[in-house]
């Protein structure tokens, strides 16, 4: 099992990376969200310059806001710095996009933007259409040192939905989701991607990499889910799912999207987004307030015993060890911790020091 962290990308704090890599982490995936953070390539660089160790990668690209050949050549220039550390997580741009008041990219499109980045990871010559026209895409050739091709950069593809997941199975090197450390979302989870690859026509890759993110709460003998401690710490990752969730069911208007662990909070939360003082075509520009970094006025009050347990690892060391070794022999390979900007260092050394050595 691996064990990774996503980190807000805010570029003074590259040295947190460097940290993670002193506290034994194996990866760090650095976040694509244009309207909230710092640019992820210019992070990743600096970190990547100043680690030896620590694989580094976005988690997510957001191929909306980038043409492939674009998200191609900034991969491959990390990886001069990196070489052979360095991972392509990519996803449709949900939040990314949502942020904006706009759609995430459709699977069509987003098949077809894995495709040529894949090609030109791989240094191959690939057909590329941009506003209706089709050329023929192929690297310049410069010299030594602009790009690295010859370490080979997985695409790890972010999914949940059916869709997504049977596009991660059929294009990607590995899929990322969130969904905890839960055996039997990993088994649909599978189920998906191997439906994916047999409808590309392979078989999915014996080197496959599934990724779990979650947050995770390792609680001090006698801790409750209901102290001010557990829940400033779990309580920004509790909001970034039901906003998540809310943005489905807003556009579905489908109550089935909105999990169990969530429904006993679900219209008291529906009547909190109402309440929101803008008109209804700006609600995107408020709606994920403090997305992953922090809690917005009025959502802590969301992180319920119920909600912390449903939306990511909560316990005492042994029994969080326990739940990951189980989720290890479902078929997953890691595990990626999703802390607020707060408590990500407290979080890192307490899974580190008092998780990892037991698992």
């Amino acid at each position: 099992m691996k064990f990774s962290l996503h980190i807000e990308t805010r570029i003074g704090d590259w040295q947190i990376i460097r940290d993670l890599e002193d506290y034994g982490y194996d990866a760090v995936w650095v976040p694509d969200t244009q309207m909230m953070w710092s640019d992820c390539y210019a992070t990743m660089a600096v970190a990547a310059a100043n680690t030896s160790k620590i694989r580094i990668g976005t988690g997510i690209a957001v191929p909306g806001c980038r043409i492939a050949p674009t998200t191609a050549h900034s991969i491959a220039s990390i990886n001069v710095l990196a070489p052979g550390r360095v991972f392509l997580g990519i996803g449709t741009g949900h939040t990314a996009m949502r942020v904006m008041g706009h759609d995430p990219m459709r699977i069509a499109e987003f098949q077809e933007y894995i495709r040529v980045v894949r090609a030109l990871l791989d240094g191959e010559a690939v057909d590329y259409t941009f506003r209706g026209k089709t050329t023929e895409l192929k690297w310049q050739d410069h010299g030594d040192g602009f790009r690295n091709l010859e370490d080979r950069i997985p695409i790890y593809v972010a999914a949940n939905g059916p869709r997504a997941l049977q596009t991660a199975g059929g294009l990607g090197d590995g899929l990322v989701a969130a969904m905890g450390e839960q055996p039997d979302l990993i088994d649909f989870h599978y189920q998906q991607l191997n439906e994916g690859a047999k409808a590309a026509g392979r078989d999915l890759p014996a080197d496959f990499h599934m990724t779990a993110g979650c947050h995770a709460v390792v609680l001090r003998p006698g801790e409750k889910l209901t102290d001010d401690r557990v829940i400033d710490i779990a309580a920004p990752w509790v909001a970034t799912m039901i906003h998540f969730v809310y943005e489905i069911w807003r556009y579905t208007k489908n109550d089935d999207v909105v999990p169990t662990y969530m429904k006993n909070i679900w219209e008291e939360y529906v009547d909190h987004v109402g309440q929101f003082d803008v008109p209804e075509d700006k609600i995107h520009q408020v709606l994920h307030t403090g997305h992953c970094s922090w809690v917005a006025p009025g959502e802590r009050k969301f992180a319920t015993p119920q909600m912390i347990q449903g939306t990511g690892m909560v316990g005492e060391p042994e029994q969080i060890a326990q739940a990951i070794r189980a989720a290890a022999d479902k078929g997953l390979h890691e595990i990626s911790l999703l802390p607020g900007l707060a408590h990500a260092r407290e979080v890192a050394r307490d899974f580190a020091e008092k998780v990892i050595p037991i698992i």
